[in-house]
């Protein structure tokens, strides 16, 4: 019987495999039959470590996930001086890795199975912590739900544009011009402060994001009904009526 290093050792090189013949010749080049040949070995020890093909997209969307997680978390700072830059940053590296490995990044924005969802939910935790930070320094112009939203629409779009567009039409002013249009739909140009600004969303949005999970001062049943008075005071972005 394998020990579970040599079923490690196996399982990662016939995903390795299976990634080189996707990037190589797309999903249709991705067949049990390519990728035991490709990793030497039989066809029966994929069906024994993923199940079927499906299986094996699923560890394939896992191994792409986790890459991607690297290099975000390599290039995070817990502690921006500047969060704009931070939010571009970020933005450029979805679409990079999109552009560049347009198979893979197919691959895992179709995966739905357990191990693609935690590492998809990983990377949207990175970003809710990039829109966090926003929110806290003042510099969010809408909700951080609507933020995140428009982040992620922004930059898958871009990627599937880019992809969809014949190969001498393509600009990389395009992307440039999408990144830039995300940063000024979600952000100010200067951050809020609360002792000039005009309205009360600026300051709301700024004091919600920078509240603990949980806190010793209040309750938690005042601590719910805070959340939901700025979350009501940072829909509104007008001077108070007079």
């Amino acid at each position: 019987m394998p020990t579970r290093d040599t079923t490690d050792a196996s399982r990662h090189r016939i995903v390795e495999a299976a990634v080189e013949l996707l990037e190589n010749g797309g999903p249709d080049a991705v067949s049990t039959r390519a990728v035991a040949a490709a990793a030497g070995t039989q066809p029966p020890a994929i069906y024994r470590l993923f199940g079927d093909k499906e299986g094996l997209l699923e560890a394939v969307a896992e191994y792409g996930y986790a890459q991607f997680l690297e290099s975000k978390r390599a290039q995070l700072d817990p502690a921006p001086q500047d969060p704009v830059a931070e939010l571009r940053r970020g933005w450029d590296l979805v679409v990079e890795f999109g552009v560049t490995r347009p198979e893979l990044f197919a691959v895992m924005n179709r995966a739905t199975g357990r191990a693609s969802d935690a590492a998809h939910r990983a990377g949207l935790e990175i970003l809710h912590g990039r829109v966090r930070r926003l929110a806290a320094a003042g510099w969010l112009r809408v909700d951080e739900e609507l933020a995140a939203q428009i982040i992620q629409a922004t930059g898958q779009g871009a990627v599937t544009t880019w992809h969809a567009t014949p190969a001498d039409r393509r600009n990389p002013a395009l992307l440039t011009i999408l990144r830039e249009s995300m940063v000024t739909a979600v952000t100010r140009v200067e951050p809020a402060i609360p002792t000039t600004q005009t309205g009360p969303g600026p300051a709301a949005r700024a004091l919600r994001a920078a509240l603990p999970d949980t806190a010793n001062v209040l309750t938690d049943a005042e601590q719910h009904l805070l959340h939901e008075w700025l979350t009501r005071l940072a829909a509104h972005d007008g001077a108070p009526q007079t």
